[in-house]
């Protein structure tokens, strides 16, 4: 049997450049074993020579990993050069709680929280407020404005959060998020480009100016994309179904399909002037530094034709 193809790039003190006018950002969970503590720490070194604006570290359902996210986010601030975005949600936690959070998250040199309503925990389906907390991620995003000057990431949905009553209700969600102080949106992931490039038309149209980054998602495991999709209610194309189809036990085929379908997807969008990307890792930095490295070579190329302006640009121009 031929080799699984290894797509993991060697740790770099230099960053890639940047001419080419992309960016990458990367989220990572915190890790819950010594084993998951080594692989999280490889892959966030390993995607580091991408200089990332900021890699953000989530929380798990029901805020369960709230002490590994801030040992990791303390680790990352000691030990790298990287800026991490913490997440920070409203389930299970009172206001003074986040509030305490928030202030020793600002004390330790955090300057960037993704702020989120919050999934609940897995033995209760649906969202009750804590009777002291925040009821909706608006709320918490005009409570961390009480507490420092943050930089605020919160969560956009292109095809509509799933509790959502409509389309037009959750974009009014969306924007008094960001008019309570949040400075961009962050996508859920998306496997159609248009599904995005048509939710930023509409936010725009509702007079939304801050920037929305979209959300990318490398397939590591098609099985379980398939039902964090399911959960979230983001559509699979039944084309890639076809491409996945029996191929989960052969990386050697996997790991370039996946890479090739997330690079295609990101290729589109930079064709039409998206810079900003922002990568779900899943702690696995191989696939996600390939698609990254395609993207930069390919653009680098455009540029050296073109005459050297950053090919998002040129696109967008």
């Amino acid at each position: 049997m031929p080799e699984a193809l290894d797509y993991r790039l060697p740790s770099r003190a230099t960053p890639m450049p940047s001419a080419a006018g992309l960016r990458f950002s990367f989220e990572f969970f915190p890790p819950a074993s010594p084993l998951a503590e080594e692989r999280f720490w490889r892959a966030l070194r390993e995607l580091e020579q991408f200089d990332p604006p900021y890699v953000s570290v989530t929380y798990g359902a029901g805020g369960t990993t709230q002490e590994r996210t801030l040992r990791a986010v303390r680790r990352i601030l000691d030990e790298t050069s990287l800026a991490p975005a913490a997440h920070l949600t409203c389930v299970g936690a009172s206001k003074s709680e986040i509030q305490r959070i928030a202030e020793g998250y600002w004390a330790d040199g955090v300057r960037h929280v993704v702020a989120l309503r919050g999934d609940p925990p897995k033995d209760s389906p649906d969202f009750t407020p804590h009777a002291e907390g925040y009821a909706f991620a608006a709320d918490l995003v005009a409570g961390l404005r009480q507490v420092a000057d943050f930089e605020i990431s919160v969560a956009a949905y292109p095809e509509v959060h799933p509790q959502a009553r409509s389309a037009d209700a959750d974009l009014d969600n969306l924007k008094r998020k960001l008019d309570a102080g949040a400075t961009r949106a962050i996508t859920q992931f998306f496997f159609d480009p248009d599904d995005f490039l048509r939710f930023v038309d509409r936010a725009r149209a509702a007079g939304i100016t801050a920037p929305i980054v979209p959300g990318i998602l490398p397939i590591v495991n098609f099985k379980r994309t398939l039902e964090i999709a399911a959960t979230c209610k983001a559509a699979v194309p039944s084309w890639l179904c076809a491409l996945f189809e029996g191929v989960q036990d052969q990386p050697e085929v996997r790991d370039p399909v996946a890479v090739s379908v997330a690079a295609d997807l990101c290729r589109y969008l930079v064709a039409r002037g998206v810079e900003d990307f922002h990568f779900y890792t899943l702690n696995r930095a191989d696939l996600t530094a390939a698609v990254c490295r395609l993207l930069l070579c390919e653009a680098f190329v455009a540029n050296d034709l073109h005459g050297h302006a950053p090919v998002a640009a040129r696109a967008a121009g």
